[in-house]
């Protein structure tokens, strides 16, 4: 037992990102079930939508689950005030100031954790009063932090900086990932595309199998006028590529991004127009598979990991 998953009563310290799209209750009561933390993703819901998913995973999951809100939410009240009548436990809070609702939660008994991408939000995070925070690495998918820093130098950078637990996000998908975060000093890894790229993850097959695919360099950082966000480069992405060379506003950008992308591509499937948000390690995921095996192959891998480097000599 180590920090994290004493403070979440789980088995393993692996926690499955709340992404967009792909996190529905399926997805978050298996990877409790199989022993991690599952979340899930307020981000693509409505207030209603996410009641019902939260009622689903009572009682679907044996364990610990939680729920991420991105605080850019905005029905961000409402959403606060349903997971509180759930009696959701563990709250992750992204995109935005963790001073705005952590003393709020914390007052309901709830456990917060805040993500952020550099070790000055780290610190304002630590000192508004969370209990862990996640630190994700440029790596990632989906929505990221402007410094482009990689997990390879955020961890230790973070872990100099703060006190309480480091959960490491981006870029970790196997259990010799989950090993080199932890001995950077992460008490615990943060797991998205392996998981979106599972049989209970909510995303449409198309955009899974489309994972799969995906090889070195197949992803790209951009929007970074509007918030930066790791894409699949598709008919999309380039679209966005060919506006960029005509020295786009930002009004321009918005009006092409338009509405509803990401739940387009990646919920919808539409591989073309869609909104494709995957980190750059899923060029090592070459299969759809359960969640109860990802984790047991994480967790395998980890330990022929450990063995392996603790006889390795100079």
């Amino acid at each position: 037992m180590n920090r994290i998953t004493k403070l979440f009563n789980i088995k393993y310290p692996i926690i499955q990102g709340g992404m967009i799209w792909n996190s529905g209750y399926k997805l978050a009561s298996a990877v409790s079930n199989a022993g991690g933390l599952g979340l899930i993703g307020a981000g693509s819901m409505y207030p209603d939508v996410l009641r019902e998913h939260i009622q689903k995973c009572k009682k679907a999951a044996d364990r610990s689950f939680g729920v991420n809100i991105p605080m850019l939410y905005p029905n961000i009240e409402e959403i606060m005030n349903i997971v509180v009548e759930e009696d959701v436990k563990i709250v992750f809070t992204s995109a935005g100031n963790p001073k705005t609702w952590t003393s709020f939660l914390k007052e309901k008994g709830i456990t917060v954790v805040h993500v952020v991408s550099s070790s000055v939000f780290a610190l304002k995070a630590q000192e508004a009063g969370v209990d862990a925070i996640v630190a994700e690495g440029f790596e990632a998918g989906g929505h990221n932090g402007r410094d482009e820093t990689t997990t390879l130098t955020l961890i230790p950078m973070v872990k100099e900086k703060i006190q309480i637990p480091i959960i490491a996000a981006g870029g970790i998908a196997t259990g010799r990932g989950m090993l080199a975060a932890m001995v950077l000093g992460a008490d615990g890894v943060q797991v998205g595309s392996r998981f979106a790229a599972s049989i209970e993850s909510s995303a449409h097959n198309n955009f899974k199998q489309t994972i799969v695919n995906i090889k070195e360099g197949d992803t790209q950082l951009t929007l970074k006028e509007l918030a930066p966000v790791r894409l699949v480069k598709n008919k999309f992405y380039n679209d966005v590529q060919a506006l960029y060379e005509k020295c786009p506003s930002k009004e321009d950008l918005i009006e092409l991004l338009g509405r509803a992308r990401a739940k387009k591509g990646m919920f919808e499937g539409d591989l073309e127009e869609g909104e494709l948000e995957i980190g750059q390690i899923a060029g090592l995921i070459h299969e759809i598979l359960p969640v109860e095996q990802i984790v047991q192959e994480m967790i395998a891998d980890f330990k022929a990991a450990r063995e392996e480097k603790a006889t390795f000599e100079f």
